[in-house]
C-alpha cells in the first residue's frame, strides 16, 4: 500500500512539475521549432538585457527594459523574463507597470525569487491595492527563516503594511485639489523637477536634466545629463519659456535649485561636492546672480546636506543633514540661526516631533513665520516620502499632518513648496501623460467640499411662481488663506524717477526692535517683503543722501493673506523736501508720545546727528473733526512734544521749529476714515541746510 501510495504522488508531483515547465517557456529551440531566427533575435534581446539588468546601475535598468520587452514580445511566458521585467519597471518613472509581470512571472514559477512575495506586495501596494499588499507581505513574512533573520527586515514589513492601513484611511478620505502639469512651455522631454518660487509666484526656478547643460557632461550612474538651474517668470498668468541660468549658477558638474528667499534676492542651491552634498549661497546684483558660496560650516558638514529653507527673515536657515552623530535617523531637519553679527551659530535637531527614526527631506517654510512642509519617510506615511505640514505654535511645532491624497501617493512624494497665499503648491511627479519622465505639477488647494442643503418644504404647496428646489448648493466654502501679507513696489528717486537700491528695515514697533532688513533690487528698484500676522510694523526705507521714507503696517494676529503693491519715492535732502512720519503714534485725542513711536524718533534724531546743520520744522495736522482752533492746538502740542524728544536727545533746539497747521492741510479727502487717518499726520520738513 505505501509503494502504490508513493507511486501516486510521484505521478502528481511529476504532472505537477511538468504542467510547470509547460507554462514557463525557456528560450530554446525546442519549444520554438520553425522560428529559428525570431529565436536568435529574441535571446539576442535577452542577453544584451540582461548584462544591462546585472551591471545593477540604476541607469542600466531603462535598457534593460527595453530589452526585456523586445523578447517578451516573442516569448511572453518566461517567468525570469517577466520577473526581471518587474525589477526593471520598478526602477523606471512609472513604477505601477511592475505589477501584471510579477503576477505573471508568480504563476508562472512560484520560486522564480526568494523575494516574489514582496515584490508582490509592493506592486500591490504602489498600484493601492491595499488589502492585497498587506496579503502578500503577511506571506513574504511567514516565509521567512526564523534562525538568523535579520531584524530590520521584519521592521521593513511592517512598516509596509502599516503604511498600507493608512492609505487605506487617507484614500477613502481625498483631500479637494486639483493637481495639474504646469505645461509644456516650461516643462521638457528631459526631467524636470525641484521647483522654487517668489513668495508671490512671479518667478520660478527649477533643476532639469536637459541636452543644454552646461558643458554637455553625462552622469553615467544614471545615463542622464547633469543637472541645471532653469528660471521661468510669469506674465499675464503665462510662464515664459525656460533659461539655462548659465555661469556663475550652472557648473559642468550638478547645480540643483533648494530654494529662493521670499524676497526673491537670495538663491539656495546644491553643489555635490566630491560625494559629499553641500548648499550654496548667491545673491542677486540688478539682474546678475553673484558666484554661489559654499554656507557656513555650521550648516555644512562631512556629510550630506541637500533641502534647505529661509525662515521669513532670512535669520534662521532650516535644512536637512544627515550627520549621524546628531540625527534621529539618517536625514533630519536641523535648524541654524544667524547671531547679531551675522555668523550662524550652532545646527540644532528639531527632535522627535518632527524627526523620525527614519528620512526626512524637503523641507520649505512658508513666510508666515510658523508653518513649515517636509516630506519624511516615517509619522503616517503611505509608502514612501509622504508631504507633512506643521505648525510652529507658542515655540513648539505642531504634530505633523499628511497632506493626504491625491496630494501624497504610495511612491515619493518630495520638494513641496507653497505659495505665500496658500492657494497654491508645486512639486514634481511621475504621471502618466507627462513630457518626460518628471514633470513639475501646481496643486490647487480647494478647501472643504461644499455641504448641500437639503429643502425641508414640501414640493405639493410649493409656490407655482417660484418652485422650490429639492436640493441646492450651499456658498462656497473659502478655502484658509495663510496669515502673512507681502508687500511689493518699486523705490525710485522721487525727482528723476529712477530706480534705486536701498535699504528697508523691518521693525516690530511695540517691542523696538529690528526685524529684519532687505534691500530693493539695484537695477530695477523692486522689493518684495513678507509680513506675518500679529504685529504692528514700522517699515523704514533708507538710501545715502535722501530722506527716509516711512510706513505703518498694523497687522492683527489672524489677518490672512494679503498683497500690498506700494511704490516709493525717495526724496533728496533738500531745503524745502518733507515727509510723513507714519510711526510717529499718540495717545487718543492728546499729544503724548506712544512707546511705538520710539523707533521712528530714533531714525529723526539719527538724521540730525549724521547732518548737524540741518534745520527742520516739525508740522502736526489733524482731520477736521471737532473745531479749528481745537485742532490747531492739538496739532502744535503734539509737533512740539516731538521736538522736545529731539532736544531731550541732545539735538540743538535752535535747529528745530514746530507748527501746528490743525486741519487746513489736508492731504487727502475727511469723508471716509481712511482720508481721515491720512490728515492725521506729524510731518517734518527741511528749512536749510
Amino acid at each position: 500500500m505505501k509503494h502504490i501510495l508513493l507511486i501516486i504522488s510521484l505521478v502528481i508531483f511529476c504532472k505537477q512539475n511538468f504542467a510547470q515547465t509547460a507554462k514557463d517557456i525557456p528560450f530554446t529551440k525546442e519549444y520554438f521549432p520553425d522560428q529559428k531566427e525570431q529565436l536568435r533575435e529574441a535571446k539576442k534581446n535577452l542577453e544584451k538585457a540582461d548584462e544591462y539588468f546585472e551591471s545593477e546601475i540604476p541607469g542600466k535598468y531603462k535598457y534593460a527594459l527595453d530589452g526585456y520587452i523586445r523578447a517578451g514580445a516573442f516569448n511572453p511566458n518566461n517567468s525570469k523574463l517577466n520577473f526581471r521585467t518587474g525589477v526593471c519597471h520598478l526602477n523606471s518613472p512609472f513604477k505601477t507597470k511592475c505589477t501584471p509581470f510579477f503576477i505573471k512571472a508568480y504563476e508562472l514559477n512560484p520560486q522564480i525569487d526568494p523575494k516574489i512575495r514582496y515584490y508582490l506586495g509592493r506592486a500591490y501596494h504602489l498600484s493601492m491595492e491595499w488589502d492585497k499588499a498587506i496579503s502578500e507581505y503577511q506571506a513574504y513574512k511567514s516565509m521567512l527563516p526564523l534562525k538568523n533573520l535579520d531584524a530590520s527586515v521584519i521592521k521593513d514589513i511592517d512598516k509596509k503594511i502599516l503604511e498600507c492601513n493608512y492609505g487605506k484611511e487617507l484614500v477613502k478620505n481625498p483631500v479637494r485639489v486639483f493637481i495639474d502639469n504646469i505645461g509644456n512651455i516650461v516643462n521638457s522631454t528631459y526631467p524636470d523637477y525641484g521647483p522654487v518660487i517668489s513668495a508671490d509666484e512671479d518667478v520660478l526656478m527649477f533643476t532639469s536634466r536637459r541636452n543644454t547643460t552646461t558643458g554637455g557632461g553625462i552622469d553615467e550612474g544614471i545615463d542622464e545629463y547633469f543637472e541645471d538651474i532653469y528660471v521661468s517668470y510669469k506674465f499675464d498668468e503665462t510662464w515664459t519659456a525656460p533659461k539655462n541660468m548659465g555661469p556663475p549658477i550652472n557648473t559642468i558638474g550638478h547645480d540643483a535649485t533648494i530654494n529662493l528667499s521670499p524676497d526673491g534676492q537670495k538663491l539656495l542651491t546644491y553643489r555635490d561636492d566630491k560625494g559629499s552634498g553641500n548648499i550654496y549661497l548667491s545673491d542677486i546684483v540688478g539682474e546678475s546672480w553673484t558666484e554661489p558660496e559654499k554656507m557656513s560650516k555650521a550648516i555644512n558638514s562631512s556629510a550630506h546636506e541637500s533641502s534647505a529653507s529661509f525662515s521669513f527673515d532670512g535669520k534662521t536657515l532650516f535644512f536637512i543633514s544627515e550627520r549621524m552623530e546628531e540625527s534621529l535617523g539618517k536625514r533630519d531637519i536641523f535648524s541654524c540661526t544667524q547671531n547679531a553679527k551675522g555668523r550662524w551659530e550652532t545646527a540644532v535637531n528639531l527632535g522627535t516631533v518632527i524627526n523620525t527614526e527614519y528620512n526626512e527631506e524637503g523641507v520649505f517654510l512658508i513666510p508666515d513665520g510658523k508653518t513649515m512642509y517636509f516630506s519624511s519617510e516615517g509619522h503616517s506615511s503611505m509608502g514612501g516620502y509622504d508631504i507633512f505640514k506643521t505648525v510652529l505654535e507658542n515655540g513648539k511645532w505642531s504634530t505633523p499632518e499628511n497632506l493626504g491624497y491625491p496630494i501624497n501617493t504610495p511612491d515619493d512624494d518630495v520638494f513641496l513648496v507653497v505659495a505665500a497665499s496658500g492657494k497654491r503648491g508645486y512639486y514634481a511627479s511621475e504621471k502618466a501623460g507627462g513630457f518626460g519622465g518628471r514633470d513639475i505639477y501646481i496643486i490647487t488647494f480647494l478647501g472643504p467640499e461644499k455641504p448641500l442643503l437639503l429643502d425641508t418644504e414640501d414640493p405639493l404647496i410649493a409656490s407655482i411662481e417660484k418652485p422650490v428646489k429639492e436640493v441646492s448648493a450651499a456658498k462656497g466654502v473659502e478655502v484658509k488663506k495663510n496669515e502673512v501679507t507681502l508687500l511689493k513696489g518699486v523705490i525710485t528717486d522721487a525727482l528723476t524717477k529712477e530706480p534705486l537700491e536701498a535699504e528697508i528695515s523691518l521693525i516690530d514697533n511695540l517691542k523696538n526692535i529690528e526685524i529684519a532688513t532687505f534691500k530693493s533690487n539695484s537695477k530695477t528698484g523692486k522689493f518684495l517683503v513678507a509680513l506675518p500676522s500679529g504685529v504692528n510694523y514700522g517699515i523704514a526705507v533708507k538710501k545715502e543722501k535722501y530722506l527716509f521714507h516711512s510706513e505703518n503696517f498694523d497687522i492683527p494676529a489672524g489677518f490672512e493673506y494679503n498683497e500690498v503693491e506700494k511704490d516709493i519715492q525717495l526724496k533728496n535732502i533738500a531745503v524745502g523736501n518733507k515727509i510723513v512720519l507714519k510711526n510717529i503714534f499718540f495717545d487718543f485725542d492728546k499729544a503724548s508720545l506712544r512707546p511705538e513711536s520710539t523707533a521712528e524718533l530714533e531714525r529723526l534724531q539719527k538724521l540730525l546727528t549724521d547732518l548737524p546743520t540741518l534745520k527742520i520744522e516739525i508740522s502736526g495736522h489733524t482731520d477736521n473733526k471737532g473745531s479749528e482752533s481745537y485742532n490747531k492746538t492739538l496739532s502744535e502740542n503734539r509737533a512740539k512734544a516731538v521736538v522736545e524728544y529731539l532736544i531731550s536727545k541732545s539735538i540743538d533746539k535752535s535747529r528745530l521749529e514746530f507748527k501746528g497747521y490743525g486741519l487746513s492741510q489736508p492731504i487727502a479727502g475727511n469723508e471716509t476714515d481712511e482720508g481721515r487717518q491720512l490728515n492725521r499726520r506729524t510731518e517734518f520738513k527741511i528749512l536749510s541746510r
